[in-house]
């Protein structure tokens, strides 16, 4: 669900972060005596420290669209350097009110239940366990406000749903009353504390019988916040290390209760767009990032360029962003936080994906892969770009007020690195004066070493980067 679709929900949402700031205080006591018992008895709660989250569509990955079929692959996103596997919803998809063919992954009939066209249980598991043998994590893709028409709780309970005007069970409606258009789905109603409960025995199911990392929440901006402090404290207690990502940007889910570990970053991905298209300033990264430290106080943000739904519903990264789209994704792998390759992107994805028909990724060979490769490579190794608190914020590097040309460099420690972009459809002459940077760095993507002196004039082309670490 997109950043536009729910950004008339921010100032909303701020308001009841107001409020909320007292209750809060009790989860954070609370979260903080179990992370520590956690850490006395040896449990590593920063293993997503220098992380790399990868989005799989079961569905278009391979001809069979299964699990074992996918599974086929992960040695291969293994040794790309992939940390986190983000599996989009696994569940059953109801036949009444489907769009398309195949449906939507987020009309779900049962919350534990397998989508037969993937596979069995039993074959998720196993999917699971490769997983983990190759040291990737996995996150189950969780939609948590609503589902397909067919679920078992329409009948058994419906007091768990919100209701129309007329008294029926609806699909989600905007603030003004009007359908979202998100028909083949019914919204249920978080004033039901029984639904609550039984939405998180739901997770925690999966927790336990598959033995996944995590979840990533759909659309988590339009559920309750007080939810979500009950939620995500007892899916810790079952599990201290489990990694929590929200589908949400400005938004207090993030804040002083320490709810999720990551948000999405839908504002930036957009200002990225704009800027690659001449609409926007690159002012506009930084003021992102000012708004960002005002108002969260733990976590980070995932950087995106693309994920499944831009991909189908606003283009291909090529289409979004044109000839920046290589050096808006070095941005987002060298920018605070944690950077998300969608399935496709290391094939050089260049087709929108029908997101209720099959449409088969081509894999026929991989123009990006060594490309994505470095990156990750670059990340795992230089704790500077690491995620959230592990890593160092961004440090702006003067470019003479030379418009287009964005300068920065991390520093944590000994490690460092650098980062040049040109941002613009022209060529540019400048000089950075790089008095704290001088050294000898590795010029990352052209493996050759580079002297910085306390000066360094460059000429870069349209969209050229340059990415220098000392390490």
């Amino acid at each position: 669900m997109e950043y536009i679709r729910y950004s008339y929900f921010l100032m909303f949402g701020l308001l009841i972060y107001v409020f909320s700031c007292q209750q809060g205080n009790q989860q954070i006591e609370q979260l903080e005596s179990e992370k520590t018992t956690a850490e006395e008895e040896g449990t590593d709660l920063n293993w997503e420290k220098d992380d790399v989250i990868y989005e799989v569509n079961i569905r278009q990955y391979t001809e069979e669209g299964t699990f074992d079929a996918f599974s086929e692959h992960l040695p291969r996103l293994k040794e790309m350097g992939i940390d986190i596997l983000w599996i989009m919803p696994i569940h059953p998809i109801s036949e009444t009110k489907r769009k398309g063919t195949l449906g939507s992954y987020y009309a779900a009939t049962d919350f534990r239940g397998i989508n037969p066209e993937f596979g069995t249980l039993e074959d998720f598991k196993e999917m699971v366990n490769q997983s983990h043998a190759l040291g990737m994590r996995v996150i189950l893709d969780w939609v948590p406000g609503h589902t397909g028409w067919d679920h078992a709780w329409i009948e058994e309970h419906p007091d768990w749903y919100l209701k129309g005007k007329d008294g029926e069970i609806t699909d989600p409606l905007n603030p003004d009353g009007t359908s979202m258009g998100w028909t083949d789905i019914a919204d249920l109603d978080y004033n039901n504390q029984a639904m609550r409960e039984a939405m998180t025995n739901e997770m925690i199911y999966w927790m336990e019988e598959a033995d996944i990392d995590g979840f990533r929440m759909d659309a988590a901006w339009d559920v309750p916040q007080d939810y979500w402090e009950e939620c995500l404290s007892t899916l810790r207690k079952e599990d201290p290390t489990i990694f929590l990502l929200a589908e949400a940007d400005l938004f207090p889910l993030r804040k002083t209760e320490e709810l999720f570990d990551m948000t999405y970053a839908w504002a930036m991905q957009h200002y990225l767009i704009e800027i690659a298209h001449g609409k926007e300033e690159i002012s506009k990264i930084d003021e992102w990032y000012q708004i960002q430290k005002d108002s969260f106080a733990t976590g980070y943000s995932m950087q995106f360029v693309t994920n499944h739904d831009k991909n189908s519903w606003d283009g291909t990264d090529q289409e979004m962003m044109g000839e920046g789209v290589d050096a808006m994704t070095v941005l987002t792998f060298t920018l605070e936080g944690m950077p998300l390759i969608y399935s496709g992107q290391e094939a050089g994805l260049n087709k929108r994906l029908e997101f209720f028909e099959k449409d088969l990724i081509d894999w026929k060979d991989f123009p990006k892969q060594d490309f994505y490769t470095t990156l990750i490579d670059l990340k795992h190794r230089n704790s500077a770009l690491w995620n959230g608190k592990w890593g160092a914020e961004r440090v702006l590097i003067d470019t003479g007020e030379e418009e287009g040309i964005y300068a920065f460099y991390r520093k944590k420690a000994d490690d460092v690195v650098i980062v040049v972009l040109n941002l613009s459809k022209q060529t540019h002459d400048f000089t950075l004066k790089m008095e704290d940077l001088t050294g000898e760095y590795n010029n990352v993507f052209a493996n050759s070493t580079v002297t910085v002196e306390s000066k360094l004039t460059m000429s870069m082309a349209p969209w050229d980067y340059l990415v220098l670490s000392n390490k």
